[in-house]
Parts: structure tokens; C-alpha cells; sequence
């Protein structure tokens, strides 16, 4: 059984087989930028149609949610305002 301190994320992070350094440490202006850009030339855009798709999915639920949280604040302070105003006939 090993303990949290042996972990090697507490012993300072692996060594990254490719160029031996610690994968912990900095980066150059220069590499992070040949990075990022490596990383969006792997980005799959979606297509006209599969972005006008997904903005109406959204819509829906997002209109679909606005509609049970104003009902459950609506609902709430009813119940919120029978509670405080009492009724008088007690």
C-alpha cells in the first residue's frame, strides 16, 4: 500500500520521456504558442448545419429551464406569502 506521499505528484511530477524534463516545469513563450496552435489544428469545427442544430437544442433547454425555475419562484412565493401573511381565520 502506497501512501499520498509517495505519490509522484508529490515527489516534484513524472519526467516526460521525450525530452527528460520535469513536466512541472515552465515553458517558453515561443513553445506554448507552437502548442496551442498544434492544438487547434486538431479541432474538428462543426458543420453549418450541426452548429444551427446544436443553437436550437440549447434554446430549447435553456428556454425549457427558464420555465420550471419561474414556476418554482412563482410557486414558492405564493406558498412564501400565504405562510407570512397568515390567513385570519384561524
Amino acid at each position: 500500500m502506497s501512501s499520498v506521499s509517495d505519490a509522484s505528484a508529490a515527489r516534484g511530477g513524472r519526467k516526460d520521456p521525450a525530452d527528460g524534463k520535469q513536466t512541472g516545469d515552465r515553458t517558453g513563450p515561443l513553445t506554448f504558442y507552437r502548442q496551442v496552435v498544434a492544438e487547434l489544428r486538431k479541432v474538428v469545427y462543426p458543420t453549418r448545419e450541426q452548429l444551427v442544430t446544436y443553437f436550437f437544442v440549447v434554446l430549447f433547454f435553456v428556454l425549457v429551464m427558464i420555465a420550471i425555475v419561474s414556476l418554482l419562484d412563482l410557486g414558492l412565493g405564493k406558498l412564501a406569502f400565504e405562510v407570512f401573511t397568515g390567513a385570519d381565520d384561524i
